[in-house]
């Protein structure tokens, strides 16, 4: 489906691309989300001061780091915004088109 319609280039796309490529361009696809989304909650909180037991440290901004990569990899795999769908289908139609 897309916009709310099936979307017939991406079904014929498919019979065309191996099951293993697109596994592969599946993962490909989430991974780039994840690191989009990374970037994103990493600048939202860029700004925010170490409160609380841990206080203002270096390694307050360490695990910050490893928590939002945490959170970005979960969002991407629950379905994210929405781009690793549109990333997916541009690999698939990319592949199907090499292969003639």
């Amino acid at each position: 489906m897309r916009n709310g319609r099936p979307d017939y280039q991406l079904a014929e796309a498919l019979t065309r691309v191996s099951p293993q490529a697109q596994a592969k361009a599946r993962a490909s696809s989430q991974d780039f989300e994840a690191m989009f989304l990374n970037s994103m909650f990493s600048q939202m909180t860029s700004g925010i001061k170490g409160d609380g037991p841990f206080g203002d440290t270096q390694s307050t901004g360490v695990w910050r780091s490893m928590l939002t990569d945490q959170y970005s990899k979960n969002f991407a795999k629950a379905g994210g915004i929405g781009i690793s769908t549109d990333v997916y289908r541009t690999l698939i139609l990319q592949q199907a088109n090499r292969a003639g």
